[in-house]
């Protein structure tokens, strides 16, 4: 089980790497002063650090087999959870901005997309966003129930 949950939040953290870097390239970073994004650097930084802490905390637990490390990621991970869900719930709300300011009959956006004011995570991959956010539970499940002792050696 502690395998299966070392595997799954590599590839969450690697969609969750992809999405920053989409982010921080889409000018994240350089509307924060604007307010054009909804993403606050600390909110999006938070997530990525105490997410990669976690993935390590759970690396050494795995290595070390010390219960305690377990129980230390399986907190981390929440917090990252909470988080992530903040994100998530964010990006929602600018997906459906996008797709409520979208000018009847022309397909093209109106408002902040034509003055190119758009928010950087507007453009992130649905997909990957999708992907990340279900290896995501799939994760917290299996440190859970890793943690929990289900599964053990």
């Amino acid at each position: 089980m502690a395998i299966a949950a070392l595997i799954t939040w590599i590839v969450t953290a690697g969609g969750g790497f992809i999405l920053l870097g989409q982010w921080l390239q889409r000018g994240g970073l350089r509307q924060q002063a604007g307010g054009t994004t909804s993403f606050k650097s600390g909110l999006i930084f938070g997530h990525f650090l105490l997410a990669a802490a976690g993935l390590v905390l759970w690396l050494i637990y795995v290595v070390t087999d010390t219960e305690g490390l377990a129980w230390l990621s399986f907190a981390v991970l929440v917090v990252v959870a909470l988080l992530g869900a903040t994100m998530f719930v964010r990006w929602l709300g600018v997906r459906r901005g996008a797709a409520t300011t979208v000018s009847a009959g022309t397909g093209t956006p109106s408002g902040a997309a034509q003055t190119g004011d758009e928010p950087a995570e507007r453009g992130l991959p649905v997909p990957i966003v999708a992907l990340h956010g279900a290896v995501a539970v799939v994760t917290a499940v299996l440190v859970l129930l890793a943690s929990l002792g289900v599964g053990g050696d």
